[in-house]
């Protein structure tokens, strides 16, 4: 039986690797274990300067402080970024998890070093904070410091902060990293060949029917064999997690602490979720009109991601990076040229065995490139993808210039420049088409693609939402329980346009997001919405508009989402705000049934 490197025709993403020399020659490169004994030392003296002086610190003496604090966690973050990426392409091998295993234990415990210093400005004084905080020395940190005062109800005494700190190794990070080491052996059986998961889900984008429900069907019995219960208890284990830090922390509900992270209120997400579900009727007229492209009298999970068009084609990797950069340039010179400065050792694309699933940017620390990661199987929407994490990593770059801490997006900002990558390209590869069957083609496309990051991720906060509501009133989830929210949610979206098979109901056991960063994904939806807000603006000021969208990938996390997105003329305190940008998907559906009234 052959493995997954061998299933599909080259790709011409083989050689794309990534070089992590830049971080550091190797795994047993001496500078690796040298930094973090640095760091170790260094936080030391930190806490030996700074204990007990916090809330007293002049505003110099703070901006000097926390100048050092950056320093140390940038060298600890350079030896944790490259462990990572080191484990990434190959999830299987026993020596990268030990070292990965290693660094995040003496990470953690260099940050418990570090801990007072938050701890201390979080419960300073208020008059002394505002006489402070008002000094032009510290202008560049002070939207980051206001941000840490926002978590101050919900911290503990530093020896409680500490154990929890250093118990995270061996609780939920641990329990993470099992559930990517499980996933990520997943083989699936499919027409004699052994492929890996991302192979096989590739193969759902196929014009052929009978090879999407076969490939539906081995990935369901390679989910179900490998690893389901495995899956099901990390699940279980993390919200159970989850429930005891917000009992802890007095966080009122499992997302509340994701919203304070991001900056957003809770009754702004429940507005984003409740504009979303109550649009549902979108995502059904969508694809009750594709069964009819199609031809088919009914739809199931298999074939949601059908081409319309029969023989969609491949697209090998350098055809995609032309495509993804030619847009990129359409639209602004420099972003083009960060995207590509990327294919200079800074990506890694082929889907390998052992390798993580997915794709992701990874923006490593100021004083190194960022990476990405890709999964490319020379499918069209792998050019998406493609444009999607380089929007990631264009970001990435353009704010690792404000430093370590001002560089952090929140997470409601963090999808905007990934979208905008994914939407520059669609709407540059539409203009070229006149061709209506073409069109239809490339708007189906799209349309999904913002159904997925907007329709469906609400619906995984749905379900996430009743996991965790589940878990802390009822007790553990078995596997039958969650496929039954699973398909209850899923089924809600769809309606009666796709149905839903009880076979489909472990398909929520692969997704990373539920164990990495519970309540995550309403993320992708709001920037999805935010962006399709500001390529609006976009369309009708024309290249004027470029330096305003600079200026905001430029300012990173450096202020509050809702003062970040007026740079760019977005009000995101607009109760219309969501529905505008619904209206964008409704608008292509109906061109999409125009189209093929025509056809």
């Amino acid at each position: 039986m052959s493995t997954g490197t061998d299933v599909a025709p080259a790709s011409g993403a083989e050689a794309v690797r990534w070089d992590l020399s830049p971080l550091y020659a190797g795994p047993d490169d001496p500078a690796l274990e040298a930094e973090v004994t640095r760091a170790g030392e260094r936080a030391k003296a930190f806490a030996e300067t700074y204990r007990g002086q916090v809330g007293t610190l002049s505003a110099s003496e703070l901006a000097t402080a926390v100048t050092e604090l950056e320093s140390i966690e940038e060298h600890l973050g350079k030896a944790a970024t490259f462990v990572f990426l080191h484990y990434c392409t190959d999830t299987r091998d026993p020596a990268r998890g030990a070292l990965l295993q290693k660094i995040e234990e003496r990470g953690t415990a260099i940050g418990t070093d570090l801990l007072f210093f938050g701890l201390e400005w979080a419960n300073a004084p208020d008059d002394h904070v505002a006489k402070v905080l008002v000094d032009p020395v510290l202008t560049d940190r002070r939207h980051w410091l206001e941000s840490a005062r926002r978590f101050r109800p919900h911290l503990l005494s530093e020896p409680e902060e500490k154990v929890m700190a250093e118990k995270t190794v061996t609780g939920r990070s641990a329990w993470a990293r099992l559930f990517t080491e499980v996933t990520d052996t997943i083989e699936v059986d499919l027409d004699g060949e052994t492929v890996t998961l991302d192979a096989a889900l590739a193969v759902l984008h196929d014009g052929d029917r009978a090879k999407r429900q076969r490939a539906g069907a081995a990935v369901t019995t390679a989910l179900r064999q490998g690893g389901l219960a495995v899956r099901t208890f990390v699940f279980n284990t993390i919200a159970s997690d989850q429930s005891i830090d917000d009992r802890l922390r007095s966080f009122d509900s499992w997302i509340a602490s994701r919203n304070l992270g991001n900056e957003i209120d809770d009754a702004t997400v429940q507005a984003l979720v409740h504009s979303v579900t109550s649009r549902y009727d979108i995502v059904a007229r969508w694809y009750r009109l594709k069964a009819t492209l199609l031809g088919l009298d009914e739809l199931n999970e298999h074939d949601r991601y059908a081409p319309i068009e029969l023989d969609e084609g491949e697209v090998d990797f350098p055809e995609a990076r032309r495509i993804v950069l030619d847009a990129y340039r359409s639209f602004s010179p420099e972003m083009a040229d960060i995207a590509e400065g990327f294919f200079d050792g800074y990506i890694d694309a082929p889907a390998m065995p052992g390798k993580q699933g997915g794709a992701f940017a990874h923006p490593a620390v100021p004083s190194v490139h960022p990476y990405v990661l890709l999964n490319y199987t020379s499918r069209r929407r792998d050019v998406m993808t493609v444009a999607h994490e380089l929007g990631h990593g264009v970001h990435q770059v353009l704010a690792s210039k404000l430093g370590l801490f001002n560089a952090d997006t929140p997470l409601t900002l963090a999808e905007t420049a990934s979208i905008f990558g994914e939407t520059v390209t669609f709407h540059r590869l539409l203009a070229d088409v006149d061709n209506p069957r073409e069109r239809l083609g490339l708007i189906a496309g799209r349309i999904e693609d913002v159904s997925a990051s907007v329709f469906r991720q609400i619906a995984m906060n749905r379900f996430e939402d009743a996991v965790h509501t589940i878990r802390r009133s009822e007790g553990e989830l078995s596997v039958d329980r969650f496929s039954e929210e699973w398909l209850r949610t899923q089924r809600a979206m769809f309606g009666d346009s796709v149905k839903l098979t009880d076979d489909y109901g472990i398909w929520w056991s692969y997704i990373p997001h539920f164990i990495h960063t519970p309540g995550y994904v309403y993320a992708y939806a709001f920037g999805n919405l935010l962006t399709l807000a500001i390529y609006a603006r976009y369309e009708a000021e024309g290249a004027a508009f470029v330096p305003s969208y600079l200026a905001l990938l430029s300012a990173g996390g450096s202020d509050s989402p809702e003062r970040l997105a007026k740079l760019v003329g977005v009000d995101l305190s607009d109760p219309g705000f969501w529905s505008a940008g619904l209206d964008v998907v409704e608008e292509m559906v109906t061109e999409a049934e125009e189209l093929a009234a025509k056809i």
